[in-house]
């Protein structure tokens, strides 16, 4: 009998713990969420272009058309993208090169008409048991936002900083628990510098229902408890409520 492999992957994103809850009572609902419209094609070349265009269906709608080359072999990819707001943006990303499971992104973004410039850099690294990530933002402060994730078995814990380098301070911080597997997911977190605190639960009864909850408690607003309680049932293969 050939042996069994057993495959481990990363744990989510610390902004995605909790996250099938929060897509549950989120996402599809027309008023909430903006109407997104998406072209794409490929160059024989193997540049592919894409055309998008949103409209939050107030005010008016925005768009943006990008360019992007991918080179495999050596993990290199180049975005550049133009937007209805003349902004020009480029993007670097250099993937499993520097180390297994890091990668790096350098992002540029410039504005003809008002001579503003930017510049970002992230790194995203991904093991076994483990997810980090820093953003900096080259232009403003700097300022770093970086986070983790360590994970075993479906339990997880994370936490989250930002740090100004000039002021040479913390400026926020954040912490998460939580529990996931295919069916569903707990998570427990507290943000906003640990003052607000949440607790969610997702549970996929089965491939035609799913159901949560959220409790949210503000310990420097009022005494008072939010809740959240969000369902979808399946109508057919091509529609559903919520």
């Amino acid at each position: 009998m050939p042996a069994i492999t057993k495959i481990s992957i990363p744990p989510p994103a610390f902004s995605d713990i909790g996250k099938p809850f929060n897509d549950l009572i989120n996402r599809d609902f027309y008023h909430t969420a903006a109407a997104n419209l998406e072209v794409k094609s490929r160059a024989p070349n193997g540049v592919s272009f894409t055309t998008k265009g949103k409209s939050s269906h107030e005010g008016s709608s925005s768009g943006s058309i990008e360019g992007k080359y991918v080179d495999a072999p050596s993990g290199v990819t180049l975005t550049n993208s133009w937007t209805s707001n003349n902004v020009l943006s480029t993007k670097f990303e250099l993937d499993n090169q520097i180390a297994k499971g890091l990668k790096l992104e350098f992002m540029t973004d410039f504005a003809p008409s008002t001579k503003d410039f930017g510049a970002k850099t992230n790194l995203h690294f991904k093991q076994a048991n483990f997810q980090a990530r820093a953003f900096f933002d080259m232009m403003k402060g700097p300022t770093a936002s970086i986070d983790a994730v360590l994970g075993r078995e479906g339990f997880l814990v994370g936490a989250e900083a930002g740090y100004d380098v000039q002021k040479a301070a913390i400026t926020r911080y954040s912490a998460a628990v939580g529990y996931a597997v295919p069916q569903y997911n707990a998570a427990v977190t507290a943000t906003s510098n640990l003052s607000v605190f949440s607790a969610a639960y997702y549970h996929k009864v089965n491939s035609e229902i799913e159901a949560g909850a959220k409790a949210t408690w503000d310990s420097k607003g009022s005494n008072n408890v939010g809740l959240d309680l969000a369902g979808k049932y399946r109508l057919d293969p091509t529609s559903f409520a919520k």
